[in-house]
């Protein structure tokens, strides 16, 4: 589900744009201060924020200093004294504005497109139909045989554990297990377990108590309890610290925990649907991931195919996209056969994910109707290489020394910008950052900065 954040001290006003934004198929998180909405951005990335200009300690203006914000659309609300505002957020990086009192149907107009760019479909949409199961698209064998294992595992109440390349739909096999299960009228729950705070992390699951640490303020329920009876999905589980891996596996197995500050035993009724882009057994042999937490995780693994094994869907996730953008603007704008072929011959390292990108930005370029394949990125040539060189990957060698190439490779194309860098690879910019120290500490050099020895 995409995420909306409501930043709005008004709580008539909040407490509505909240019910709407769920009935429009959001997962939703409320802010009512600057100080609270930094908080729900450290919790959640979201795709969607709508602000309001004026809040209690400081200004809607001062979430585009965030960069959880950066991959998200920012729509402020203003009043009528106030467009000036809403002109200043538009060249800090907004998208749109709304004139309060709020114009109900340009609300909807931005929830639907929203909607629409994440991958979701509006409220009455039949789950599976051709070339479609739920948010995921396609219909190469792989992508069959993927919707086939869902559709087997999602009305038990397994534990679920999907692998697979940064990109390649983690989340929305998740969503569907979700929606297949009797849980489906229940929360689903997903959280980056890369993207939050070590220091945070237990707090955020567990929940805390009022005092139990410098700055809990009041009592916060965590991911566990508000997921009760419902779905938590847990992304990226091989970065989750390991002392909290343990805790983890403690609720798996009793289906109780402890909010931070208490030692009052709190029952919970949860599916876990678990996800890493990592090789899990290479994780734990390499002590990212404790063998038994593995072991509690895998129940049903499941693996998504990358995007270069699936034909086909190649061609049909780029129109897409394509006529997506298409019915936005009013265009009618379509690959040319060279631009088709190009897209089908790249290897496609970022998945769908970077399709999706590449797709926007070559439709933002393109002058005429015509979407030639110059125009869809530097990386793909007619040929299909990856600009500046391809990646070569011996026979034989592990995922992890694989990972370590590509990332490294895309790291040095984006010449050591590492936000870049993590957007291509479909990764958040922590998790970057935790494999890029570990390539440190193991001697390798990495782009932009001198060699180990000349440190």
């Amino acid at each position: 589900m995409p995420h909306l954040l409501i930043v709005e001290d008004d709580d008539a006003i909040r407490e509505t744009l909240a019910e709407i934004g769920r009935d429009s198929g959001f997962t939703v998180a409320l802010a009512a201060s600057v100080k609270d909405a930094l908080i729900q951005l450290e919790r959640q990335a979201p795709d969607l924020v709508l602000t309001d200009v004026r809040l209690p300690g400081g200004s809607g203006m001062d979430i585009f200093k965030n960069v959880a914000v950066a991959s998200a659309e920012v729509v402020v609300m203003t009043g009528h004294g106030t467009v000036d505002n809403a002109v200043q957020a538009l060249r800090l990086g907004a998208t749109d504005y709304l004139v309060k009192p709020i114009c109900m149907d340009r609300l909807n107009e931005i929830l639907a497109r929203i909607m629409t760019n994440a991958g979701g479909e509006l409220p009455g949409t039949p789950f599976e139909e051709a070339g479609r199961f739920g948010k995921m698209y396609g219909a190469s064998p792989p992508m069959r045989e993927l919707y086939r294992q869902i559709g087997r595992v999602a009305p038990t109440n397994v534990t679920v554990l999907l692998i697979g390349e940064s990109g390649t739909g983690k989340e929305l096999a998740a969503h569907a297990i979700h929606e297949l299960s009797t849980r489906r009228q229940r929360p689903f729950i997903a959280v980056n377990c890369g993207a939050i705070s070590p220091h945070l992390i237990e707090s955020e699951m567990f929940g805390h108590e009022r005092g139990s640490f410098t700055g809990a303020d009041r009592q916060h329920k965590g991911y566990f309890e508000r997921a009760d009876g419902g779905t938590l999905f847990l992304d990226e589980v091989t970065e989750m610290p390991l002392d909290l891996q343990v805790k983890l596996l403690r609720v798996l197995e009793t289906g109780q925990f402890m909010r931070v500050g208490t030692n009052r035993e709190i029952g919970c009724d949860i599916r876990i649907i678990a996800a890493t882009n990592r090789n899990p057994e290479q994780a734990v042999q390499e002590g990212k991931l404790r063998e038994d937490l593995y072991y509690r995780l895998s129940v049903f693994p499941l693996e998504l195919p990358p995007l270069r094994e699936r034909g086909e869907d190649i061609a049909f996730l780029a129109d897409r996209f394509l006529q997506a953008q298409n019915q936005e603007t009013g265009s009618a704008k379509a690959f040319s056969a060279r631009a088709a072929a190009a897209l089908a011959q790249y290897e496609w390292p970022g998945n769908v994910r970077e399709l999706k990108n590449f797709v926007r930005r070559a439709f933002i370029m393109a002058e005429g109707d015509e979407l030639d394949a110059d125009l869809l990125a530097p990386q793909v040539s007619p040929s299909g290489d990856l600009g500046g060189g391809q990646v070569s990957v011996p026979v034989g060698e592990t995922l992890a020394d694989a990972d370590r190439r590509l990332i490294l490779a895309t790291l040095e194309r984006c010449k050591g910008v590492k936000k870049q860098a993590a957007a291509i690879l479909g990764i958040s910019p922590k998790t970057l950052y935790n494999r890029l120290e570990e390539y440190a500490a193991a001697g390798y050099t990495l782009p932009g900065e001198p060699p180990p020895s000349s440190r």
